[in-house]
């Protein structure tokens, strides 16, 4: 029976091959394809508005410099937000819950704003690794402790993703079992769970959002330390 509650979390196959991809790119069905006319529909208005809050949300802390990463935060955060967003519904599954995916994403970008500092400015990027005033006898446990802090973002990025929405997950499927045992034998605890699944769902729509722009606020902070 424990075993069944992570069986969520396995990417499906079919014939022996997985389906995670077909999961990654079914979001991008969703986003209606823009056309020339002059009046464009409700859903296309709703999707540009929502792409220019997330893009100054994200750019407003940049300089121009780094406006230049927009296309690419912006599009990363949309991803995110649908994948956590459509992992929520049944029957489905959410490719975010895989720490390999989630450390895909970190790596390469978090590694990009590191040598675009070291391209840019060596000195102030390596300059981070010992704060200013430092005593001599400290100078390299500071430098191990900070080089340490600095090799582990990737991880951190990555393993946030993925706990805060496994434990959201596991949360409805336990919660959602007890709702449906406890339905038979002590009906009213079983609407008292089932009121507390819909709280939960609730929270956990917004612990999907949340999380996906906590993600790309990270890599945009990231970024602004190495522009």
């Amino acid at each position: 029976m424990n075993l069944s509650f992570f069986d969520q979390f396995s990417s499906p196959s079919l014939f022996g091959i997985p389906l995670i991809l077909i999961s990654l790119t079914f979001p991008a069905l969703l986003l209606p394809s823009p056309d020339n006319r002059w009046v464009t529909n409700r859903l296309s208005t709703l999707q540009l508005w929502l792409i220019n809050l997330i893009t100054k949300q994200l750019m407003t802390p940049l300089n121009k410099k780094g406006h230049k990463w927009a296309l690419i935060l912006t599009s990363l955060m949309i991803f995110l937000l649908l994948v956590n967003l459509l992992g929520l519904l049944p029957y489905t599954f959410t490719p975010t819950t895989q720490l390999s995916m989630n450390l895909a994403l970190a790596f390469p970008l978090w590694l990009a704003t590191l040598l675009t500092g070291l391209r840019n400015q060596p000195s102030t990027t390596l300059g981070h690794l010992l704060p200013e005033g430092t005593p001599t006898l400290l100078i390299p446990a500071l430098i191990m402790i900070e080089t340490t802090s600095l090799l582990i973002r990737p991880l951190a990025l990555g393993v946030r993703l993925t706990a805060n929405l496994t434990a959201g997950h596991l949360l409805i499927q336990l919660i959602s079992t007890a709702t449906v045992a406890l339905y038979s034998t002590m009906p009213a605890i079983s609407l008292l769970t089932l009121l507390i699944l819909l709280l939960l769902t609730i929270l956990e729509v917004a612990v999907a959002m949340i999380q996906a722009y906590v993600f790309v606020l990270l890599l945009s902070l990231y970024l602004q330390e190495n522009i």
